[in-house]
């Protein structure tokens, strides 16, 4: 009964995302970038220049109402938005739009800068500092709020519009904010040390009869990694904003600079290629061509929606989170802190999203060569549920691939298809994937269905190991340096995903403030905490299964917010261009 109502709920999950995520919503996003980029005269210039001024402190005043400094403010900020979409969110726009979807994600952060800037500097003006130590403030206020002034005949749509923000956003900040970091972590940090596994199952096995049988469903590595995740989390939320962005003030900078010098050692090994990179992602982003070898994908068209999708998940310009962050920072300049937020993105997408990227070009891995060859092809055969599928065939041996020459139960493959024209590319070249499984006591592969009137072709022996997100960038940084991978991928989606957990809590309380109130502040925060374990469980089947909601809700926050964001611009862009006239006139000093 159970699981039919999860099925019946992913269902229709599944029709209003296609929805709410249909490409003309991100083409709407986007614009709204470009219209504020236009309106304030290039705004980037200034989130660059002034920006970087205001987060070094030659701005900050003790006595501004707020609770943390400019940079604390960016920093818990980032430390929501740079997470595993980093690494595994552009892993998959390089392996399914190829080169040219990184130009599209330079384009889409260009211009969510501008959109940042505005959504920020509008929150700000809307914030309330009745408690200055804790300032509130978001979309949820500026509907609220702005509707109210507009005209009290609004002030009921106004309400409305804040509630099902605040209602979408917890959607988003109990899934895609805080398990489906947690159940990501468990995952990557489970298949990377299988050896933990086995030891804490040796524990288990050592218990009093019973109780091991009845603790071992919840007792396992990736249980320990919740624990640890809960703990770790519940010592940074319970002391607020404060303890927040302290901790993200720290923690933001750290990851980054780990990341940074793992990505350019990578870099550095290819030196010499980086020219030819950088010409071939402009090129395959005009490009009709689709790739060869194991990459199929790369249109131009199809460049551009996985390069924007991408960019957009990234570093969330137009969701309405972010600006509840940068609404604690101690200024009595709104503006100044919309400035700031706009070196958001430029961080995150410009900057972190293109140290995957290169990465995986310089390495060979988005378009890398078979690990093994069949010797005898299988054969296309019908599905028994309607399409085409391959029968069972004998594995070949694996070659040498990041120290290991052995397929295991559970590794993900693909093989080469030719077939009807594909969609997505214009050409004649499917992906068909499957997945190994025991077989007696050796492996079969359970291969997927491919859709067709007619039987496809196999396009050759060759066999490709599918890596999925997170695991093709970890694979990126293993074929440069064996073992650097499992190493640097773990400790980044650890320090990632702990980063985006603290801050999304954050964003969660300031919806449950504005629904019920401060009373309800501490039991929210045990419940987000709680529900950190509950991912790592094993309860939850897959990631889709939390995609899906945390979809959802930012899908309705960007309903949300965008016309929030276009209805009460104009106020946003006075007061930004009121602030540079003072500032080219001299109003405000340095403090040091």
């Amino acid at each position: 009964m159970l699981q039919s109502l999860i099925e019946f709920s992913n269902s229709w999950l599944d029709v209003i995302n296609g929805i709410l995520w249909h490409d003309l919503a991100l083409y709407v996003v986007l614009g709204v970038g470009i219209l504020f980029t236009i309106w304030s005269g290039f705004c980037q210039w200034h989130a660059l220049t002034h920006g970087t001024a205001v987060i070094a402190g030659k701005y900050d005043r003790k006595d501004d109402p707020g609770a943390i400094s400019h940079f604390q403010a960016l920093s818990a900020a980032l430390s929501a938005t740079v997470g595993i979409g980093n690494i595994g969110g552009v892993a998959l726009a390089v392996a399914l739009g190829g080169p040219g979807a990184v130009f599209w994600m330079w384009v889409v952060g260009f211009f969510g800068m501008a959109l940042k800037t505005a959504e920020v500097t509008l929150s700000m003006l809307y914030r309330n500092t009745d408690n200055p130590d804790e300032p509130h403030g978001g979309p949820m206020w500026v509907a609220d709020l702005g509707m109210r002034k507009l005209h009290p005949a609004l002030a009921p749509l106004g309400k409305a519009l804040a509630v099902v923000f605040c209602i979408t956003l917890l959607i988003s900040t109990v899934t895609g904010g805080n398990m489906f970091q947690a159940w990501n972590v468990a995952e990557v940090t489970a298949t990377n040390f299988p050896a933990l596994q086995n030891a804490v199952g040796s524990v288990v096995d050592g218990l009093p009869d019973g109780a091991g049988e009845w603790l071992r469903p919840f007792v396992h590595a990736r249980s320990l990694v919740g624990i640890t995740l809960t703990v770790l989390c519940a010592l940074v939320i319970i002391g607020g904003i404060k303890r927040i962005g302290a901790v993200a003030g720290q923690l933001v900078p750290f990851m980054c600079i780990i990341y940074l010098l793992g990505s350019l050692y990578v870099i550095a090994v290819h030196f010499t290629e980086i020219p030819n990179l950088f010409r071939l992602i402009f090129e395959s982003a005009f490009s009709t061509a689709e790739g060869d070898k194991a990459f199929v994908g790369g249109t131009a068209g199809y460049a551009f929606l996985w390069g924007m999708k991408r960019a957009l998940f990234s570093n969330e310009a137009g969701q309405g989170s972010s600006p509840i962050a940068h609404c604690a920072a101690k200024t009595t300049e709104p503006v100044r802190e919309g400035i700031v937020a706009g070196l958001e993105p430029f961080i995150d997408t410009l900057v972190v999203c293109t140290l995957t990227a290169l990465v995986i070009l310089a390495s060979g891995a988005w378009n890398r060569g078979p690990e093994g060859e069949f010797q005898q092809p299988p054969k296309v055969i019908p599905a028994a549920e309607g399409g085409w599928t391959l029968e069972t065939a004998e594995l070949p041996v694996r070659n040498h691939v990041n120290g290991t020459n052995h397929w295991k139960e559970g590794d993900a493959i693909f093989v080469i298809l030719v077939s009807e024209s594909n969609p997505i590319t214009n050409g004649n070249r499917h992906r068909l994937t499957g997945k190994l499984v025991k077989q007696g006591n050796g492996l079969a592969v359970q291969w997927d269905v491919h859709r067709s009137e007619e039987p496809p072709r196999l396009e050759g022996p060759a066999i490709y190991t599918d890596y999925v997100g997170a695991a093709l960038a970890s694979h990126a940084f293993d074929l440069v340096l064996p073992g650097l991978g499992r190493w640097m991928v773990t400790l980044a989606v650890w320090l990632f995903a702990l980063s985006t957990v603290i801050s999304w809590s954050y964003y969660g309380e300031q919806g449950v403030v504005y629904l019920l109130g401060q009373r309800f502040v501490m039991p929210y925060r045990f419940v987000y905490c709680v529900l950190i374990l509950v991912a790592c469980l094993g309860l939850v089947r897959s990631d889709q299964e939390l995609d899906n909601w945390s979809s959802l809700g930012t899908g309705v926050m960007l309903f949300a917010n965008i016309p929030i964001t276009l209805i009460f611009g104009y106020q946003a862009m006075s007061a930004y261009h009121s602030y540079l006239r003072r500032l080219r006139a001299g109003e405000f000093k340095p403090t040091h």
